[in-house]
């Protein structure tokens, strides 16, 4: 599956405030997939740090994806819990938000999510996901 595939599926999928994230594909292999979250000052709060909501909504997105490369399929799925740990603030730099998924069965998935910096690389955030497939 290409980049421009997970590209449209972010329009195609996802709720026009998640597209208003401005998320990008940067990589996507046989382990998970990589998006990138723009520093954009909508998604800031006080001195320029990247806000949790955002970094959290990300996450689930990049997992929703990864577990379409996982199956080579969109798969209709819910969040059923999500446990994030902030690590870091993260300001003035993009995010990388690396998604994989860890276990997946017939009726719930599993998969862990670290976010860092794009530029010095440093994780700020990690969390893991449940979904149940639907």
């Amino acid at each position: 599956m290409t980049g421009e595939i997970f590209q449209s599926a972010l329009v195609e999928y996802f709720a026009p405030w998640v597209q208003d994230l401005g998320l990008q594909v940067h990589g996507v292999d046989h382990q998970g997939v990589t998006l990138r979250l723009p520093q954009n000052a909508q998604l800031a709060r006080v001195g320029g740090m990247v806000c949790g909501q955002a970094m959290m909504a990300a996450a689930d997105t990049a997992m929703v994806l990864a577990l379409i490369n996982h199956f080579g399929e969109f798969r209709p799925c819910t969040t059923v819990q999500m446990n994030t740990s902030f690590l870091k603030p993260l300001s003035n730099q993009d995010a990388l938000v690396e998604a994989r998924v860890l276990r997946a069965g017939k009726s719930l998935a599993f998969g862990e999510i670290d976010i860092r910096g794009a530029d010095d690389g440093k994780s700020v955030s990690r969390a893991t996901a449940t979904y149940a497939l639907l």
